[in-house]
């Protein structure tokens, strides 16, 4: 028997070993003990940048989730849809070399037919992005909770449109 395909892949960025880059993995964890609906698709991206290309494959909606410094108070969540993500370099929305808008202009030009109708970004602002092998701040580590509600929010819209 085939399963239906994933109608939402849920892109979880970060880095495990850098404090509050770890943000991303910490989400991922969390929905992954949740027991997501089969026709969502969760992933973890270490890296990020181009990589995240690689983990679409023509679902109408993508959540990135990744920590965020777009100058809000630490453990911020944000949830921006696709218009209101800024380019990266008037605010960094990744540390991962490329933001999540140009990975998805860039796709959009060499996979069109792999890229999602709806791109929303989940962003935990992060204060710390440059000490290797500490833990994640405080307030950043609060806000796994927080943004977990966010993406499971997320996606009950997602499904709510592809059900129309």
């Amino acid at each position: 028997m085939e399963t239906d395909p994933a109608r939402v892949v849920v892109a979880c960025v970060g880095n495990g070993l850098v404090a509050d880059d770890a943000v991303g993995g910490a989400v991922f964890d969390c929905l992954a003990e949740s027991h997501l609906p089969a026709h969502i698709r969760l992933e973890q991206l270490g890296t990020g940048g181009m990589a995240l290309l690689d983990c679409l494959d023509g679902e109408p909606t993508l959540v990135v989730v990744d920590a965020v410094q777009l100058g809000s108070q630490p453990g911020t969540v944000h949830v921006l849809e696709w218009d209101a993500v800024p380019l990266s370099p008037g605010a960094a929305v990744s540390s991962h070399g490329v933001g999540v808008r140009e990975v998805i202009e860039v796709g959009r030009l060499l996979y069109p037919d792999r890229m999602p109708e709806r791109v929303v970004l989940v962003g935990i602002e992060g204060r710390c992005f440059d000490h290797l092998g500490g833990p994640m701040t405080p307030a950043v580590a609060d806000a796994v909770p927080r943004a977990v509600r966010a993406v499971v929010n997320e996606i009950r819209i997602a499904s709510k449109r592809l059900d129309r």
